[in-house]
């Protein structure tokens, strides 16, 4: 009898279905809008039906509004690439998010959109990345110093960890200081607490209500945002004294304060200034912290793909300086943060409205409807993407993977309103990663499995909590080329 129960065992692990990354559950049955309401605010993501994971498309109708979300690479590709004039950012959205962004590239559209985009975009062109290239080396050297008094086995919330990183990211290659500096440090403080305060959706994104009509935030979102900005508004005073005196550093700030608009000859001034720094505390820090902190949550879940990435940046590394060309080999590393942002994709939904009268998919949309294209859904679309649940860094080199990548991978976005940044921040999660990775072992924590929910982006409910042990000494470097 114990043989026959131990070959029943056996065969129940041998046919046991492979490890899966978390999911949230989706929605049952069909809710009312102030159910779905209350459902959203909670969790963008499990407010949603089960269905979208293979749906070309799906309408909702509401008494105020109708919503389309598009899975279709096709109507994608027609919202993104081929008309993006035609599907600008929806004014519902931008209602919940002006009090700290303002009128920035984010949530802007039309003319103004334009014209910043042309000031910003070339920040990041050419060269850019690898003149920023060694602040962002210092602040991985910074994380692993700070990290090792913390790697003891002890559980650590490592989206906190994470979020101190991509913050001080955004400070050295911005603004040429580092976290510690006194407003830095400040503004992280006061981002922290707005990050709590700020609900994705409120009633005034929801109720059609002209443009004139005021809208209302909380206390605490309203006081929050006027901190940051504030805060912001000092160093980019600082920063532009700095330039009047012919001594500001080659950073960010430098280059966006100092280009002008090739149409109009236009800089920027001091509230737009503002308004574009803003958007990369939320877009270039929120986003690179929840990549992070799910990338190395997968690591931890599957420890051969973190050896493989542990052992790979201690190849490419050299022992004594860091070169930029150090990034092209880093393959391995790069695969896990591109299958970290398939899987978690850092803003889970973009919204757009429908400017004209369009058929999608013989269904006629109205003018002003709601149009979602949603990342998370048509990363996991079980009509796209092979074994679209499961954690394979090397998906992208299948015909599977290849073929999504062009159609059904958009964690930034596409088209003309891509990230501007897409390529500083698939930059500084591969070289962070490697170097976390280079320097400890990560492990998951025993019963605190992370469950995914979504508001500005894509995080866990209760934290991740992660055990954190040094690996054998790999030195740091102090130069960066």
């Amino acid at each position: 009898m114990r043989a026959i129960w131990m070959n029943h065992v056996l065969d129940e692990t041998r046919d046991a279905p492979p490890l899966r990354p978390p999911k949230p559950a989706a929605r049952r049955g069909k809710v009312s809008i102030w159910q779905y309401f209350r459902l959203f605010r909670q969790d963008i993501l499990s407010a949603q039906p089960a269905h979208l994971y293979r749906a070309w498309m799906a309408e909702m109708r509401t008494p105020f509004f109708r919503s389309y979300l598009c899975n279709d690479p096709a109507l994608v590709d027609l919202v993104l690439r081929q008309r993006p004039a035609d599907f600008p950012k929806s004014e519902r959205i931008r209602v919940g998010l002006k009090p700290l962004l303002g009128n920035s590239v984010f949530i802007s559209n039309g003319a103004t959109w334009a014209h910043q985009r042309r000031i910003i975009d070339p920040a990041f062109e050419g060269g850019r990345l690898r003149k920023i290239f060694p602040a962002m080396w210092d602040s991985g050297v910074a994380a692993v110093e700070r990290l090792r008094s913390r790697a003891d086995g002890a559980p650590l919330e490592i989206e906190a960890e994470t979020s101190h990183l991509a913050m001080d990211v955004i400070f050295r290659t911005l603004f040429s200081v580092p976290i510690e500096n006194e407003i830095a440090g400040a503004a992280f403080a006061a981002f922290r607490r707005h990050q709590t305060a700020q609900p994705v959706a409120n009633i005034s994104a929801v109720l059609p209500l002209p443009r004139w009509f005021p809208r209302h935030h909380s206390r605490a979102t309203r006081e929050t945002a006027e901190t940051i900005r504030d805060l912001i508004s000092q160093l980019t005073a600082a920063r532009a004294d700095e330039i009047a005196k012919g001594r500001a550093p080659d950073d960010l700030a430098t280059k966006i304060m100092t280009t002008p608009d090739p149409a109009t000859g236009r800089v920027f001034e001091r509230d737009e200034m503002v308004d574009q720094v803003a958007i990369f505390f939320l877009a270039g820090h929120e986003t690179s912290a929840a990549a992070m902190a799910w990338a190395l949550y997968l690591l931890a879940l599957y420890p051969e793909w973190q050896q493989r990435v542990a052992d790979e940046a201690k190849a490419a590394f050299d022992p004594d300086k860091i070169y930029f060309s150090t990034l092209s080999r880093l393959k391995t590393a790069r695969a896990v943060f591109r299958e970290a942002m398939r899987l978690y994709p850092p803003v889970p939904m973009f919204v757009r409205e429908a400017a004209c009268p369009e058929t999608f998919r013989g269904r006629a949309v109205k003018k002003g409807s709601q149009v979602i294209l949603s990342p998370w859904h048509l990363h996991r679309h079980q009509r796209l993407w092979e074994r679209p649940d499961e954690f394979d860094p090397n998906r992208f080199e299948t015909e599977n993977g290849k073929d999504c990548l062009r159609r059904a991978y958009i964690p930034f976005s596409a088209g003309a309103r891509v990230c501007p940044g897409s390529g500083f921040a698939m930059a500084e999660g591969t070289l962070l990663l490697a170097m976390l990775v280079r320097a400890f072992r990560f492990q998951p924590v025993r019963g605190a499995k992370p469950v995914p929910v979504a508001h500005l982006t894509v995080r866990s409910r209760d934290g991740i909590y992660l055990r954190l042990s040094p690996r054998e000494a790999t030195g740091t470097t102090e130069e960066a080329r």
